[in-house]
């Protein structure tokens, strides 16, 4: 019987041992396993994070927001050297209006109620005024030149999640007179795809209809940005854009510059706040799951090392007698190698398994308890609002850390195999150094 074979048959030789061997490397083996998914996960989140979340500065005419709010237009002209900054991957602009019924032949879905009646008797919102409590609410219209994605801030405003119920989305540089209709505008109207109203004296023709889940925004108007600005007059005008910047390393300096071109004239915010607060969560998971990886993985190497010395041990008369009989230290050795390797590759096969179910539950617990954490931190549970493209509040923050899912890979599988192999070869190399040390004629007359 060759070293190998013999390696191999040793490790089951006593079951009991070889059992809670199996089990507790099992669980080192599986949470090293669930960490690295969990690290895996997590950087690519942050990742993911960098790019796309947070990334929005917002630009607005100074004094613009609110019930109560004024302010200059902005023009394409001041924005367009905004385009061309560095970082800067795109620049969407809007034009956003209220038509009252002497503008469009539509009515409004959305009833006037206490509220309406008490903002028109005081002239808020720029329609209405003094004690007429028989007006009818305004349509609200919104030009832009990013149709695509309805959910764009700059697209609508109201919030929500815009999802194109039927027919198609226009194209945000064309100058046609087509437009997107909120579902319940629609259906007020009796509107469909392919249908007509009549708006600033101009017959336009429904092209789509979308929903936002909310009343205010399936209340709404989207055309091309210059249609709009033809047909009411405004040509040039913008009264929201939003700048996409690659990253959020890059949003400040990005910011700043644009303060610097347009000046007193615009509104100019950014939520590098809320990135570094989520970047910081994130990392701070990382950190756990990193620091926890490598401690599960020194917890195996030290079972398997703190083991194989402890067979070897036992096995000094064994060991004696396999070496009288001519079998050098390294084929000794390489047999123990093979008992321990036989013995990782079947724990890491329970611990692949425990990895796999256990990956989720503790990357969603890490997660939980950092947004837990957070939320304590920030004051609260409830989300804060959102303005157009400023994305904030703890709501958007547990939406963002809800999404993080770990998944397990054939590359992970491949590593935790591997990484459990050198494992065993280290510890079972270490425990040569006492194989070494058993001389034959000294084991043979102590027996």
């Amino acid at each position: 019987m060759n070293w190998f074979s013999r390696g191999v048959r040793n490790a089951f030789r006593n079951l009991t041992r070889t059992f809670a061997l199996i089990i507790i490397l099992g669980l080192s083996i599986g949470l090293s396993l669930s960490m690295l998914i969990a690290h895996q996960a997590v950087s690519q989140k942050i990742s993911n994070v960098k790019s796309s979340v947070y990334n929005t500065i917002s630009i607005f005419p100074a004094g613009i927001r609110g019930f109560a709010g004024g302010g200059t237009p902005l023009t394409m002209s001041q924005l367009k050297p905004i385009a061309s900054l560095s970082h800067v991957i795109k620049l969407d602009e809007s034009l956003s209006d209220r038509m009252t019924s002497s503008d469009t032949s539509l009515q409004s879905a959305v009833s006037a109620g206490k509220l309406g009646r008490r903002f028109a008797a005081n002239g808020f919102g720029g329609f209405g005024g003094g004690a007429n409590f028989n007006f009818k609410p305004p349509v609200t219209v919104n030009g832009t030149t990013n149709p695509e994605d309805l959910r764009s801030s700059a697209a609508t405003t109201g919030g929500g999640n815009f999802t194109l119920v039927s027919g198609q989305v226009f194209n945000g540089n064309a100058n046609n007179n087509v437009a997107l209709i909120g579902t319940k505008l629609a259906a007020k109207n009796n509107l469909k795809v392919g249908s007509t109203f009549t708006a600033y004296n101009t017959t336009i023709t429904v092209v789509g209809i979308f929903t936002s889940g909310n009343t205010f925004g399936d209340n709404q108007v989207i055309m091309p940005l210059e249609t709009l600005q033809r047909i009411s007059g405004e040509t040039g005008d913008v009264t929201s854009a939003s700048a996409y910047v690659d990253s959020v390393t890059n949003l400040n300096s990005v910011t700043n510059e644009i303060k610097k071109q347009l000046g007193s004239s615009a509104d100019i915010t950014n939520s590098q706040q809320q990135a570094q607060n989520t970047v910081s969560s994130l990392e701070g998971i990382q950190t756990v799951s990193l620091y926890s990886l490598i401690g599960a993985v020194i917890a195996g190497g030290v079972i398997i090392l703190m083991t194989m010395v402890m067979i070897v041990r036992e096995r000094r008369r064994e060991i004696g007698v396999i070496k009288a009989i001519g079998s050098s230290n390294l084929r000794v050795a390489m047999q123990f190698m093979a008992e321990a390797v036989t013995l990782t590759i079947v724990a890491a096969i329970v611990g692949i398994i425990i990895g796999a179910l256990a990956s989720n539950p503790i990357t969603n617990m890490l997660v939980s308890n950092s947004s837990n954490s957070r939320t304590r931190a920030l004051g609260g549970s409830s989300p804060g609002p959102r303005h157009f493209s400023t994305v904030g509040g703890l709501g958007f923050f547990h939406r963002n850390f809800s999404s993080i899912h770990s998944t397990v890979g054939f590359s992970i599988i491949g590593y935790g195999l591997v990484a459990a192999i050198l494992i065993a070869l280290i510890g079972s190399a270490v425990a040569s150094y006492f194989i070494a040390k058993v001389r034959p004629a000294e084991v043979m007359r102590v027996e």
